[in-house]
């Protein structure tokens, strides 16, 4: 064979594997985006928003901010985004309450794809749910506390992101979608093509080693390491799907999924997600620093306490164990 044929046939193999792991999501993504589009159509997301505003009070925001995060809840991040943009100007926010209000939105965001696809790895709805809720409103208590006590950023912040109109029709809106479909599959191949390359040439091992203790300090395994930091680089939607086909091929500890796909739930896309929520006018003390420090917390609390139950109590509780559990090495077998 020609080295032009096997490299065509290795390129091939790597698009049809960027198709299986798109696919995954896709099935999961595109039922939930047109229920969301739907209730967004029909005003309810304002009513169900209603319920989220006696929360604010808790941790010193305005109560409208009570609709940007239930928007950023139910739909996603850039529709809270919008939401924010168009009523905080006329609310003159505090740099404090922006930044306490883009935490929340960086914690609990998406939570219909991003919950399905925690769900589709093994991780039971009723925990994930509750969890990344609670985990957004004791982040924004912390903050908002902190904040006010010390006196810190007080100044009336800056806002420097601007929602772009919306096209409104069902054609535009179809379309952003498809686009959106199509952005996903190419950076799924552009990771899996980078996860080989750096396989190959050995950075996945260092990789490993240099971020594995860190992982493995919260009590997460060096086995699920690699996907656990594509995940928190580029997204729970892309660490997710990877997740999923490695849980589906049976290389991953049960464990170490749940406990992966939680810190991912609090910590994922630290790049963009960090930049966006600066742009809003919030800090990278908080948006960052202070998050990034609260996963390692909440994760190690997390590791230590479901490491303390049985697998029985596990599987009936956080995740929907396997018939044949990959057997983790940290883990003694019970008598």
């Amino acid at each position: 064979m020609s080295r032009s044929a096997a490299a065509a046939g290795t390129a091939w193999k790597q698009v049809r594997e960027a198709a299986g792991v798109s696919f995954i999501l896709f099935r999961i993504m595109i039922p939930v985006v047109i229920i969301v589009k739907v209730l967004g159509e029909l005003g309810l997301v304002r009513y169900i928003a209603a319920g989220f505003q006696p929360l604010m009070n808790l941790v010193g925001l305005p109560g409208e901010m009570g609709l940007v995060w239930a928007t950023a809840v139910i739909t996603n991040m850039y529709g809270g985004i919008v939401i924010f943009a168009s009523i905080a100007p006329g609310l003159h926010m505090t740099t404090a309450q922006i930044t306490v209000i883009a935490c929340m939105i960086l914690v609990a965001h998406s939570m219909p794809v991003e919950t399905t696809i925690a769900r589709k790895s093994g991780v039971r709805i009723r925990f994930m749910i509750p969890f990344r809720i609670f985990s957004a409103l004791l982040l924004a208590f912390l903050l908002n506390t902190a904040f006010s006590l010390g006196g810190f950023l007080q100044g009336e912040g800056r806002i420097l992101w601007e929602a772009a109109p919306g096209n409104g029709g069902l054609g535009g809106w179809a379309l952003s979608q498809l686009q959106n479909l199509v952005t996903i599959f190419l950076i799924v191949l552009g990771l899996i093509i980078l996860m080989k390359v750096l396989d190959r040439l050995g950075a996945t091992k260092l990789m490993n080693g240099m971020l594995g203790p860190v992982l493995t300090s919260m009590g997460i395994g060096r086995s699920a390491a690699t996907v656990t930091i594509f995940g928190m680089v580029l997204g729970i939607s892309y660490g997710g799907g990877l997740i999923i086909r490695d849980v589906r091929s049976g290389r991953l500890p049960d464990r170490d999924v749940f406990f992966s796909m939680s810190l991912m739930g609090l910590s994922h896309s630290i790049v963009e997600d960090t930049l966006l929520m600066m742009s809003l006018g919030g800090s990278i003390a908080g948006v960052l620093f202070a998050r990034v420090l609260f996963t390692w917390v909440v994760i190690w609390t997390l590791v230590k306490v479901v490491n303390r139950i049985s697998d029985e109590s596990f599987c009936r509780l956080f995740f929907r164990c396997r018939s044949a559990p990959v057997p983790d090495p940290r883990r003694t077998p019970s008598p």
